[in-house]
């Protein structure tokens, strides 16, 4: 199934059941009074985070959801029956935002996370309410309150503890192969994952959930690529491991390019720390060289590793000290 991870819908809550004016028609009762029942509330909608979903497709096709109205209210005391609830099942890490506002309405971070996105309408009042001593026969009632009409915006933000950043075929797809059990394409020729791709990495007794993302290109802010899109499914990682192919030319510039990138797409991303992972060092052979000099233009303090995603080498050294990292937030 094609990877969505953005819809927009509508979502109408029920309108509440009028309430009933009628009055007690018994025999040998010459004066019946009011006995008019209220109406029944109107039927609200809830999202709810299910871990057996994994994309917001369906909600591509379906954008308008309402749920039920409430019932009149009917003569004898009896009261309409409220609504149905309406329940729109989601992938766990959703958020949800109000699209004229742009307020957020959920943050579905959990499996079974509930959120009201729209609250349904208040039944009305029969008749019986409004009796008084000087008012014996009211028929007066009320009607049902409308229910809530709301314009949503879906974002699917996937829950990973680690993202991969990159330009395209610097190796991250090879990488999350190498580490985990995940299994994207991988390719002999230059091309960038067209979907996020997440693998649980085993480090002992110890695990953590990793995320590749589309890789990015200069000017992506401005629409180049792919763009920001799927940065979005960084924000709730704690680390950033910022692959660099070695065989490229130029690799202080490409790994300037991908933090100027992090940086205009903003939301915090540019504060979480990011670790370099200089991968393909099979490929060339003064790949020592090449990372010294590279740091030393950077003035690079933070962690960095050497691996070879292709063969595995170095990836278990890089993967122990990033679950030691995690282990102290």
């Amino acid at each position: 199934m094609k990877f969505i991870d953005e819809a927009k819908i509508e979502v109408h809550a029920g309108k509440g059941g009028d309430g009933a004016a009628t009055f007690r028609r018994e025999k040998y009762i010459r004066y019946g009074g009011p006995n008019g029942g209220d109406g029944g509330r109107g039927g609200s909608i809830w999202a709810r985070a299910d871990r057996n979903i994994n994309t917001l497709v369906d909600y591509r096709f379906a954008r308008i959801h309402r749920a039920e109205n409430g019932v009149r209210g009917g003569s004898q005391d009896c009261n309409g029956r409220a609504g149905e609830d309406l329940e729109l099942r989601v992938p766990v890490g959703t958020v949800i935002r109000d699209e004229d506002s742009d307020a957020l309405v959920a943050d579905l971070a959990a499996d079974g996370a509930r959120a009201l996105l729209a609250r349904g309408g208040q039944g009305g009042l029969g008749n019986t309410h409004f009796k008084s001593s000087v008012n014996r026969a009211p028929r007066q009632f009320t009607r049902g309150g409308e229910g809530e009409s709301r314009n949503l915006a879906l974002e699917l933000r996937v829950l990973a503890d680690v993202g991969l950043l990159g330009l395209p075929n610097a190796g991250k797809s090879s990488l999350i192969r190498a580490v985990s059990s995940a299994r994207p394409k991988v390719a002999d020729y230059p091309f960038t994952t067209l979907n996020p791709s997440l693998g649980v990495v085993r480090v002992g007794e110890a695990s953590f959930v990793i995320a590749d993302i589309p890789g990015l290109i200069e000017g992506a802010s401005e629409g180049a690529g792919l763009g920001h899109q799927f940065l979005r499914h960084l924000a709730r990682t704690s680390l950033l491991l910022h692959v660099i192919d070695l065989s490229e030319s130029n690799i202080v510039q490409d790994i300037r390019v991908i933090a100027a990138e992090v940086k205009k797409h903003g939301g915090g991303l540019e504060k979480k720390p990011r670790w370099l992972i200089f991968n393909k060092m099979d490929a060339v052979n003064d790949a020592d060289q090449r990372i010294q000099k590279a740091l030393r233009a950077l003035r690079w303090t933070r962690p960095w590793f050497k691996v070879s995603a292709i063969n595995g080498e170095g990836c278990d050294a890089a993967m122990k000290a990033v679950a030691k990292e995690l282990k102290k937030k």
